[in-house]
């Protein structure tokens, strides 16, 4: 049977004990692992492992049925005997810290621990149905082969280049399965590959063989079946001696990924192997056939099983339930199936006809667990208290109530109209500003405690008291903020993003205080919070919002640099005009005492010096005219002398020029 595994690691991780079906193993999403009575529906058994939220359950396989001789055991009566036979005893866990828990359905606590094998996540575990070892997987691309008895590594092998996601053992014992790139069949004495298939295309979540009947030569003859995530289909293998097994021979549809798996193997060649597959849109669909090589046809389901809850008083549309698990009974026509939440789930059995292709369980959850919650017997007794005992409340860890002294009540009369006040109305008492002339103080003179702002905090998330979140996220202390977060119980934590994201949507003074408080609960919770499976869901909002916003941050960084190196530009130009332009105009004038008839006096004179310059003008050029007529004399007495040598005058005796004269 393919039960005895885990499931897909998108979900929690579930699985029906083997054989009889008698628990359900369940690890829900804080890492707390709790077995449920299929046939009381109730709570058998809760594990909480001690570290839980740091190293959360990534899978869980039951182990073989066996014999239980822990210790020396007391005679019991003959009341208590119980039959000799095998007991389901050991489950194994493995955590995302790398070490895998044995836990002990008999006894109730932790068988022991292997650690030291993996550095990272495992994420298969299988038990060997005959040898006393155990298988581990991982993302350090490993397989871990454990003894239980010494509880130490027996053999450690690199098994893919990538992490290896799944795990699954032969019917004999004699083959592993391991999915990383590709599925490969290791042989387990040799620890070398024994066959190679092409695989899927994503990682690979169940491996499960689907026939137990004796191979004829070597390991020819066997089936087995392969499922990965964001596939719907369900790929069967064929194991060859010719080699050609490297494609699938058959694939079964699905209408989404599988995330748990139930097979009933067939024993002989004719026999038909059955599968119960759930698939992560709520659905579990029935396939039934004989496997006989190679087939073209991809198969559909021969039943799909859906469960609705009735919608409320007002709406008549009914919602879809989610279906965790599904298991073949012995009962050919009975299915055993668990729905509803991880936290307190419904098991039923239910049988199905034979000739319908679709059923649809209308099933009302809320009544069935309030019916079973009234119904449930509790082993916790309220004891009978005195009038002058002391009782001590539980709270959380350092929040201490503020003393006060008050006077001594008196009884109340039966007649007398006194009322208490109703919890709305304590709420609205409660202020939170600080006073006026003490920081950080209250009015009434106790300072704020952070365990306060926790506890007020987890009041307006369940209550969705917008007055007490808004009081509560005004704070703009860093240290208040980290220690209240700090504080905050792990169911709160979620709320508390959901409310942050929708308050990031509004003002942005707003989504300034709420980015302190999400980066707050990034630091404290991250380990928590990468667990959950719909964290994408819950923070594709916050983180596509945080993307548009941060887009224009790169485009207004280049315009704030722009803006200011041409502020600066002008700015240096202006303080330059400034410097080059002087003020010229005098900053001291010293005038001279003097009488009117000076100023009159000097007027004068300043009217006699235009006069002389002016005819000194007209003298300059009188006497330029005068030159030219001299120069122009001599010229032409020059002109005459030498006309009177050429007619012989020169010749003449001065004397004679003289009488002529």
């Amino acid at each position: 049977m393919a039960s005895d595994g885990g499931s897909c690691a998108l979900v929690s991780p579930c699985a029906f004990s083997p054989k009889s079906h008698q628990y359900l193993a369940l690890s829900t999403q804080d890492g707390r692992l709790r077995l449920w009575d299929t046939l009381s529906n109730t709570l058998y058994q809760e594990y909480v492992p001690s570290a839980h939220l740091s190293a959360t359950c990534t899978c869980l396989a039951w182990g073989p049925c066996r014999t239980i001789k822990d210790g020396p055991q007391r005679k019991k009566r003959k009341s208590e005997v119980v039959p000799h036979g095998d007991q389901l005893d050991l489950l194994a866990l493995g955590t995302a810290a790398g070490t895998v828990l044995l836990y002990s359905t008999v006894k109730g606590q932790l068988h022991s621990k292997l650690d030291g094998g993996h550095d990272s996540k495992v994420n298969c575990v299988r038990w060997h149905p005959e040898n006393n070892c155990l298988y581990s997987c991982s993302d350090d691309s490993r397989i871990v082969e454990w003894d239980l008895q010494t509880g130490k590594v027996k053999c450690k092998w690199k098994a893919d280049k990538c992490a290896v996601s799944c795990l699954c053992l032969s019917p004999d014992g004699k083959m592993l399965l391991s999915a990383g790139q590709t599925i490969k069949m290791w042989d387990l004495e040799t620890k070398e590959v024994y066959r190679r298939f092409t695989g899927h295309a994503t990682a690979v979540s169940m491996l499960c063989f689907a026939t137990t009947r004796p191979p004829t030569r070597g390991m020819e003859g066997l089936y087995f079946l392969s499922g990965a995530a964001h596939d719907r289909m369900l790929s069967v293998w064929q194991v060859r001696s010719d080699g050609k097994d490297k494609n699938a021979v058959l694939s079964f549809t699905l209408t989404d990924e599988p995330i748990y798996v139930d097979l009933a193997m067939s024993q002989s060649k004719d026999e038909a192997v059955k599968l119960a597959v759930v698939c992560k849109d709520n659905q579990m669909h029935l396939f039934e056939h004989v496997l006989n090589g190679h087939c073209k046809k991809p198969l559909s389901p021969s039943c799909s099983v859906q469960v609705a809850s009735p919608g409320s008083v007002g709406d008549s549309v009914p919602w879809p339930v989610p279906i965790m698990a599904a298991a073949l009974t012995i009962d050919k026509q009975a299915l055993l199936l668990a729905y509803g939440s991880g936290l307190q789930p419904v098991i039923e059995r239910t049988t199905l006809n034979a000739g319908e292709t679709h059923v649809c369980l209308v099933r009302d959850i809320q009544a069935s667990l309030t019916l079973r919650t009234e119904t449930t017997v509790t082993k916790v007794k309220t004891p009978t208290v005195k009038a002058d005992a002391k009782l001590l409340v539980p709270g959380l860890p350092g929040h201490s109530a503020p003393n006060k002294s008050t006077p001594l009540e008196t009884k109340r009369k039966p007649g007398s109209d006194t009322k208490e006040m109703s919890i709305e109305e304590r709420l609205g008492v409660i202020d939170l500003s600080p006073a006026e002339g003490h920081k950080g103080v209250h009015k009434g003179g106790l300072p704020l405690q952070t365990d306060s702002f926790a506890v007020l905090l987890v009041q307006g998330l369940e209550s969705s008291d917008s007055n007490i979140l808004n009081k509560v996220f005004q704070t703009k202390k860093e240290v208040l903020i980290k220690k209240t977060v700090a504080r905050l119980p792990i169911p709160a934590v979620l709320p508390l993003v959901q409310e942050l994201s929708k308050r990031m949507q509004g003002h942005p003074y707003s989504g300034v205080l709420m980015v302190r408080w999400l980066k707050a609960v990034f630091t404290f919770h991250a380990s928590y919070l990468s667990t959950l499976p719909s964290l994408v869901s819950h923070l594709g909002v916050l983180y596509h919002m945080i993307e548009s916003r941060v887009k224009m941050f790169h485009k207004l960084s280049r315009l704030h640099g722009k803006l200011y190196l041409l502020i600066t530009q002008i700015a240096a130009t202006d303080k330059s005009h400034s410097v080059a332009a002087l003020d010229q105009t005098a900053k001291l004038v010293y005038e001279e005492d003097s009488s009117e008839e000076e100023e009159e006096g000097t007027g004068d004179e300043m009217l006699a010096e235009e006069e002389d310059s002016d005819h000194w003008e007209e003298e300059e050029e009188m006497k330029e005219v005068t030159e030219r007529s001299d120069k122009g004399e001599e010229h032409s007495d020059e002109e005459m002398n030498i006309e009177n040598k050429l007619n012989g005058d020169s010749d003449l005796e001065p004397d004679n020029e003289s009488e002529e004269e």
